[in-house]
């Protein structure tokens, strides 16, 4: 998620993580620290929203390492720590990692694994899990599921006819189950676990939701195409989503795919 920089990366944590990721990032920390966990790895760590969820409810004594190629993401993420709380933040790619065979209890990554190359990622995850170990990793449904796709992209087609911005596509475009349990037992796991997750989410301020969504790495294809002043954007994908889903607050829904995998 090289794209998330500077306010961007700020934005990204304020206006969509609560909305998006937070919910989502408690379930699959308690699901991944069932049992004896005492080092957990979390790829495509982010602003750090799975990694606090994670640290929460990790014993104490035990270890954290978070990694993302985006060192602006990670300067938000370090800002919710304590030294004293043992987690070790690093720039890494999920397709090369960094560390010995069999070093994890645990991986763990929400939301990450559409943006990378996933048979490298997963043999990878493989290699550094011990035996037992397991995988945890959630994408989302398809955007006839996620608003927050469909809706943007049908207003960047309103001021972008012939071009319209598509960053918001990538997101839900991993949302086929066979290929990803395929790729799965072709690295080696087994034990395969998967579990579709609809959600709901009272949003309080549509107007800064959808500022989080335009003002994400969509803003440099918004940019790039120039014309238009990205704050009438923000308001005609305000408008959308409360037409939609009304207002105060506005009811919105989401759904994501859960798989849960063990290396034997």
């Amino acid at each position: 998620m090289a794209g998330y920089v500077g306010d961007v990366a700020i934005a990204y944590d304020r206006d969509l993580g609560p909305v998006l990721f937070e919910h989502y990032a408690a379930d699959i920390a308690r699901r991944a620290t069932k049992g004896l966990v005492r080092h957990v790895l979390e790829i495509a760590a982010g602003t750090g929203i799975v990694s606090r969820q994670l640290r929460n409810v990790l014993p104490k004594d035990a270890l954290l390492t978070a990694i993302d190629i985006s060192d602006s993401m990670m300067d938000v993420a370090r800002t919710k720590f304590l030294p004293h709380e043992q987690v070790t933040f690093q720039i890494a790619d999920a397709t090369t990692l960094p560390f010995d065979n069999e070093a994890f209890d645990a991986v763990v990554c929400q939301f990450g694994v559409m943006f990378f190359d996933k048979d490298a990622a997963f043999r990878q995850v493989h290699r550094t899990l011990k035996r037992g170990g397991r995988y945890l990793f959630s994408v989302w449904d398809s955007r006839r599921y996620n608003p927050f796709a469909s809706l943007t992209f049908e207003v960047m087609k309103q001021f972008f006819p012939s071009n319209p911005p598509r960053f918001l596509e990538d997101p839900v475009s991993c949302f086929e189950i066979d290929p990803i349990k395929e790729t799965l037992i072709r690295s080696g796991f087994e034990r395969i676990a998967i579990s579709v997750q609809p959600r709901e989410y009272d949003i309080l301020d549509v107007s800064a939701f959808a500022r989080g969504l335009v003002f994400s790495p969509l803003i440099e294809e918004i940019r790039e195409r120039g014309g238009v002043d990205p704050e009438r954007i923000v308001e005609a994908l305000a408008e959308t989503l409360t037409r939609e889903y009304g207002s105060n607050p506005t009811r919105y829904p989401m759904q994501a795919i859960l798989f849960e995998a063990e290396k034997p």
